[in-house]
């Protein structure tokens, strides 16, 4: 097949204006609008709020190309539209071509008639998805309902564009525009694949892959199908009919090499390459068994992962897109967050309902690094339309997606949205008429989504709802820990005590968060020195969940002592956030095989805020994801205080083996004294947990304000360690510690030598200005026992820079 290009650089300019400026392809008009200097940076300041006309004009990008006589004497000249956001009217050479509503589906247009050998021009006009979805708001026979965010474009629920452009509890409200997937001109004469997708069937020692080819001819005619999958080819006579063919042939790979998730083994990818008609996809396959499992038992409803018959608990966060400018999101950008959740020992990631189907790099990504993905479809904390025309547009979009991501290893399941089950009882307007919001409901996401899910990938799960209970359950899940999976917002949204995550025993928590302030060098990047106030006009801009900041600060009074300085409380609020999520994952994890998996929200930001996120827009990590590094990894030690006045000890092991463990556990008082120690050994067993001791309080903290213990876990190539205070922390009269740092440059990176003469908890090191991670940080450091850091940079950096940009914080140092 011939293709013509038409990425690259375009004209942008709005409707009805005279005036161009480039635009780059794949981008987005704002993108454009910032580098011509049109617009000022949206990410300082409150400036989003000087650039909302953007999003409510009409933009006409247009470029010119050439075509010769090749492409023109095919029978099928086309035209490939993907991610073309939203509203779209699409003219070749002043003619109309087509228009397009929906920027989650791929279009391809008949265009021969409309083109000329030579110089041809395309012009597609984005109309206001906002203007628009207000119009259609407006002639709705009966209300349908969204969630009410601070700043907001209203019923982007009635379009089919990422929700959050339109504003979220995080993020900006920047309603882009532009073209953001492939766009060409094709051209054929015996035929173009649609979708190539494959089957896997598993046996003892051996793969059958049957490999699945949908071919799209103008006139038919004779070819052969042309399979590789690593070493193995496979060859087929094809006879093609006019219109699409389905065409398809098994590939069987023996001893196959198995995918697995990260921390569960390799993760091994065949190259796969399907040839027909002139027309050839390549693709990257993992040979693995993955089954998502739920059970009626004692308790209610299981909910758990099985990848090639291991029983996986799975551990990561979920995912925003990476940027609200979708030039940004670049493959590099993608790569970076991704390294950091498999550096912090996650396995999956849920691509939340709210944003995107991501691009195909992003799926790669997650393949190459084991990372299993939740899939939800991009609906979320709405209630959304069931006319024919609306579901016949989202099946369009659902069988698009499916086929096009079904033969990615890391897919684990398809979700049919975020928490609209449960918004069914959010709005008056639905709760006064139940009945007629869940018929629509009931149209799209079983009647459509779902039959779509089960025509176009019948190999995997099709989960209605996040919450839910599964597959014909519409009860409200809100506060439902016994069935399927579970979002626990009471510690954040209703201001309970981080104890409040030992009431609860989810099957799966899909969602659970606590916020934090982004560090000191994120937040430079949107205001200046002298709105560095947690109550200042940019910062609170920067805050998108109503009393957000408020609750942060009345949650600190609770454990802490109030702290001195800007730079204090911005620490002492990312230690907080890692503690309430610490607390609830190392509870749940010890669970198993009850609870089978912990996605807390969120990994990401879509700009520099003050958010859920343990990664901040720049990718830094916040004091959550070192604490993640450690409460993620493969076999860990923890302690929890139950309500008979009990130390309980456990072991965590999540490997496929049984571990024997050796944990040490520490009474410290704060004079830097041990007062007690005591040694144990267990065999924990494989995907399970262990209790190894119960002690009473009495025996260990008689005074618990006074003493702190530490646990140290060694065991068969694994090492952990952790605390626990006995009391809040606010209680405990801590002592001064002196901690000292020295650092010397080894290999590109830096060793950093952390020492004290007294205990000091939560010691952390930032670098100011400098990109790059610890390989451990936010730690307890004891006398007598100095801590050697690395940290790695991605840029270049001096010794003496290194020196000068390093920041030591601890807990006794914010407060007088």
């Amino acid at each position: 097949m011939r293709r013509v290009d038409l990425r690259g650089i375009w004209q942008l300019s709005q409707l009805g204006s005279g005036e161009s400026i480039p635009a780059q392809v794949p981008g987005d008009n704002h993108s454009a609008l910032l580098q011509a200097g049109k617009i000022p940076d949206p990410y300082w300041g409150d400036n989003e709020l000087a650039v909302q006309w953007v999003g409510e004009g009409d933009w006409v990008y247009s470029r010119k190309f050439t075509l010769d006589q090749d492409i023109l004497g095919e029978s099928s000249v086309f035209l490939n539209c993907e991610g073309l956001d939203t509203i779209a009217d699409i003219y070749i050479n002043d003619q109309h071509v087509a228009s397009t509503d929906n920027m989650f589906r791929r279009y391809r247009f008949e265009v021969k008639e409309h083109c000329r050998l030579g110089e041809n021009e395309i012009k597609i006009v984005f109309h206001s998805a906002a203007k628009i979805a207000a119009q259609r708001s407006r002639q709705l026979p009966y209300e349908i309902p969204h969630s009410q965010y601070p700043i907001q474009s209203p019923h982007v629920n009635l379009v089919r564009k990422v929700a959050c452009h339109g504003g979220w509890d995080w993020g900006c409200c920047l309603m882009v525009s532009g073209i953001y997937g492939d766009i060409y001109i094709g051209a054929t004469s015996l035929g173009r694949i649609e979708y190539v997708y494959t089957t896997q069937t598993h046996t003892d020692g051996c793969c059958k892959v049957e490999v699945t080819a949908e071919v799209m001819s103008p006139k038919g005619g004779e070819t052969e199908l042309q399979v590789s999958l690593g070493d193995i080819r496979k060859r087929k006579p094809v006879m093609l009919k006019p219109g699409l063919n389905i065409v398809s042939t098994e590939v069987e790979v023996v001893n196959p090499r198995l995918w697995w998730p990260n921390g569960h083994g390799e993760q091994v990818l065949y190259d796969l390459t399907v040839a027909i008609a002139g027309d050839e996809v390549k693709k990257r396959l993992g040979l693995r068994k993955l089954e998502v499992i739920t059970e009626e038992d004692e308790i209610g409803l299981s909910f758990k992962i099985r990848v090639n018959g291991v029983d996986i608990f799975c551990k990561g966060a979920n995912w925003i897109p990476a940027d609200a400018l979708p030039q940004r999101q670049t493959r590099e950008r993608l790569d970076d967050l991704l390294t950091c959740a498999a550096a912090a020992h996650m396995n999956m990631i849920r691509i939340w309902g709210g944003g995107q189907y991501e691009s195909d790099d992003f799926y790669d990504l997650c393949d190459e690094k084991g990372l299993m993905i939740w899939q939800d479809f991009m609906f979320s904390c709405a209630l959304y339309p069931a006319t024919k025309e609306f579901l016949a547009n989202v099946r369009e979009e659902v069988i698009h997606q499916v086929k096009r991501l079904r033969d990615h290893a890391c897919i684990a399941l398809w979700c049919g949205n975020n928490e609209c089950l449960g918004a069914l009882n959010w709005f008056d307007v639905s709760r006064r008429n139940r009945d007629r919001y869940l018929v629509d409901y009931d149209r799209l996401y079983e009647g459509t989504i779902g039959q779509a899910v089960d025509e176009a990938d019948p190999t995997r799960l099709y989960w209605p709802s996040s919450p839910c209970g599964g597959r014909g359950d519409y009860s409200d899940c809100w506060h439902e820990d016994s069935r399927g999976d579970m979002h626990y917002w009471t510690v954040w949204h209703e201001n309970a005590s981080f104890d409040a995550y030992f009431d609860v025993i989810p099957r799966f928590c899909s969602e659970f968060g606590y916020q934090s302030f982004p560090s000191l060098d994120t937040i430079a990047s949107f205001a200046p020195e002298s709105q560095f106030n947690p109550t200042a006009p940019f910062m609170e801009h920067h805050q998108r969940n109503p009393a957000g900041n408020s609750k942060i600060v009345e949650m600190m009074t609770r454990y802490f002592r109030v702290p001195e300085g800007f730079e204090n409380f911005i620490f002492l609020s990312q230690v907080q956030q890692g503690l309430a999520i610490k607390m609830g994952v190392e509870y749940w994890r010890h669970l198993q095989p009850t609870c089978m998996g912990t996605l807390y929200w969120q990994l990401n930001d879509v700009w520099p805020v003050c958010s859920w996120s343990s990664l901040e827009y720049s990718g830094r990590w916040k004091l959550l994801h070192y604490m993640a590094k450690r409460f993620y990894g493969p076999v860990i030690v923890t302690a929890f205080q139950n309500k008979e006045d009990e130390l309980e000890i456990w072991v965590v092991n999540d490997q496929h083996q049984a571990q024997t463990v050796q944990v040490i556990l520490q009474i410290w008082d704060f004079a830097g004294k041990i007062q007690k120690e005591e040694e144990y050994t267990g065999v924990a067993p494989a995907g399970g947990a262990l209790l190894l001791a119960k002690r009473p309080l009495e025996q260990l903290a008689s005074r618990p304000d006074e003493v702190f213990a530490f646990l140290e876990l060694t065991g068969d190539g694994v090492q952990h360690y952790n605390d626990h205070f006995f009391t809040e922390y606010k209680r405990c009269h801590l002592p001064d510690a002196n901690v000292k740092v020295t650092a010397k440059e080894v290999d590109g990176a830096y060793q950093v030598e952390v020492s004290s003469d007294l205990p000091a908890f939560f010691v952390t090191l930032e670098t100011r200005g400098i990109r790059g991670e610890f390989d451990d940080n936010c730690f307890t450091l004891l006398p007598g026992k100095p801590r050697t850091l690395v940290f790695t940079p991605k840029e270049a950096v001096t010794l003496k820079e290194f020196d000068d940009s390093l920041k030591v914080y601890h807990l006794r140092a914010t407060y007088r």
